[in-house]
């Protein structure tokens, strides 16, 4: 008589009753294995001392009446509710800060999506110099931000190869201290330095394309062109969400570009609230007011990747 075995017993991690609310919070806040909690607790406990500590007392100091005291004094900070938000944004310079970074977004962001996947997917396809050239564009995004400079300004400077090239067609002011084209071309800048980078997730997440599908896109009578909005774009999705969120995240906190190409000038052109920040909070000892403006930027930003990683194909 042939003996009949019973299957084993499920894994405490597969025993998860998806129709009880709890198990299916506990799942998803744990995952399927509570262990790598575990292995995860010293850098959540180096955010925590790094990044949410700060940002937990910058909330404290928007909403009290703070001010840079002498070690050890013994000083109060009297809650004043939302008057530091009242009196940052009744501010023209800060309403003008958002709305320069906003700009700098809208030309950045589409930007560097657009030049470093068409890139990566040329890069992809080259045989030879392949190397040479993805350092070639991997090198701006290591350099020192005070070295590119100099050749950007030695470029686009009132005396500049640029407009001496362009001569009659050289805008009149020049380039970095034209109101209208200051933070287009800081944004150019930023662009050039940190393509790079982007280029090279787009080169990994075209790694994980399967080539059956370009073989059997090429069957079907698909040309390059066809190929690359059936195939690649839909292939590396994951990958342009994470270039629109990091390159949205950095492009918010702008602040060494302006600082060092333009002094956020003309006129506050190419201010931004990074960088008025700074100017507010240790230049003119208002740290109150700089943090109100730095908790309505990173909720604006939050704000902004929740939309991006909502209708870019991600979860949310």
């Amino acid at each position: 008589m042939t003996a009949v075995t019973t299957p084993a017993a499920p894994t405490p991690v597969e025993q998860i009753d998806r129709r009880n609310p709890n198990d299916r919070l506990r799942h998803r806040i744990l995952g399927r294995n509570p262990l790598g909690l575990l292995f995860s607790a010293p850098y959540l406990v180096f955010v925590v001392a790094v990044f949410a500590s700060p940002v937990i007392y910058a909330v404290w100091i928007a909403f009290h009446d703070f001010f840079f005291a002498a070690p050890g004094a013994d000083v109060s900070y009297p809650f004043v509710g939302f008057a530091n938000f009242v009196y940052a944004f009744s501010n023209a310079q800060v309403i003008q800060s958002f709305g320069n970074v906003g700009v700098f977004l809208l030309i950045n962001v589409p930007l560097t999506v657009v030049l470093s996947l068409l890139l990566a997917a040329a890069l992809n396809r080259v045989i030879h110099l392949r190397v040479f050239l993805r350092i070639s564009f991997y090198v701006p995004y290591i350099t020192a931000s005070v070295a590119l400079v100099g050749v950007w300004l030695f470029l686009f400077g009132g005396d500049g190869l640029v407009n001496n090239l362009l001569g009659p067609l050289a805008p009149n002011p020049s380039w970095l201290v034209n109101q209208s084209l200051a933070m287009p071309v800081i944004a150019v800048y930023v662009t050039w330095k940190q393509l790079g980078f982007y280029i090279l997730l787009y080169l990994a997440a075209l790694q994980n394309v399967p080539r059956e599908l370009y073989e059997q896109a090429s069957t079907d009578g698909a040309g390059a062109v066809r190929q690359f909005w059936s195939v690649t774009v839909p292939g590396v999705r994951p990958a342009t969400l994470l270039v629109l969120l990091v390159s949205t995240v950095t492009g918010a906190n702008l602040f060494t570009e302006p600082y060092l190409l333009t002094g956020g000038g003309p006129n506050g052109a190419s201010n931004t609230p990074v960088y008025l920040m700074y100017q507010l909070g240790v230049e003119q000892g208002l740290p109150d007011v700089a943090s109100a403006i730095g908790i309505v930027l990173v909720i604006g930003v939050l704000i902004i990747a929740w939309l991006q990683n909502r209708f870019a194909g991600g979860r949310d």
